[in-house]
């Protein structure tokens, strides 16, 4: 029970934290709610990404793995909401650098990374949400959504790291190195590359 309660509270604080880091930086000041809006559902994203792994491992405690797998999905299909609202609120604040952005031509590296992590997570997500209509082999669908998973974090952590703006580096740095290491861990433990042939 303790250990349950200490997982819990440790990984709401990582979330949590860069959030409120973010809430102080003086990069708020003049700007508009809506990308005000944007820039917090783009750090919301990365805590989403930190969970993940996690729950893709069933290793947060006091779940069950029916409940993992399920919250799994929902943070899924949150993690694509926050890039949306992410990335519309951009749109509205300054179109013509989305579409830089989005047409691979933006004169900002970090750009890149966060559209083809962008794309990787509407990938992955379509891929969890479709597997049964597939009808592909369980080993093939796991390498792919598995494989489109981790170049949405990879994509994410260099794209936040990249930034200069509301998140505040310490605790962004924190919070990309924990996407890493759960991410390296849960790929370890699942061995993704050994799954079994499966219906």
């Amino acid at each position: 029970m303790r250990r349950t309660v200490l997982v819990w509270i440790a990984l709401i604080t990582a979330i949590t934290v860069p959030l409120v880091a973010s809430a102080a930086s003086p990069l708020l000041a003049w700007r508009q709610p809506v990308y005000i809006l944007a820039g917090f559902a783009g750090n919301l994203g990365m805590g989403l990404l930190l969970m993940q792994p996690l729950l893709a491992a069933k290793d947060l405690p006091g779940l069950s793995p029916m409940t993992s797998r399920r919250l799994h999905r929902w943070v899924g299909l949150s993690l694509v909401t926050a890039i949306l609202i992410h990335v519309g609120g951009l749109w509205i604040t300054s179109p013509p650098d989305v579409i830089d952005a989005l047409l691979f031509v933006s004169p900002t590296p970090f750009s890149a990374w966060g559209v083809t992590a962008m794309w990787a997570a509407f990938a992955a997500v379509l891929l969890g949400l479709f597997r049964q209509r597939l009808n592909v082999r369980f080993r093939i669908w796991r390498l792919g959504h598995t494989g489109l998973a981790a170049v949405t974090i990879l994509g994410s952590v260099v794209h936040a790291m990249l930034i200069e703006g509301t998140m505040e580096i310490m605790t962004k740095t924190a919070l990309c190195a924990l996407v890493l290491l759960a991410s390296a861990r849960t790929l370890a433990k699942m061995r993704v590359w050994e799954v079994r042939r499966r219906a």
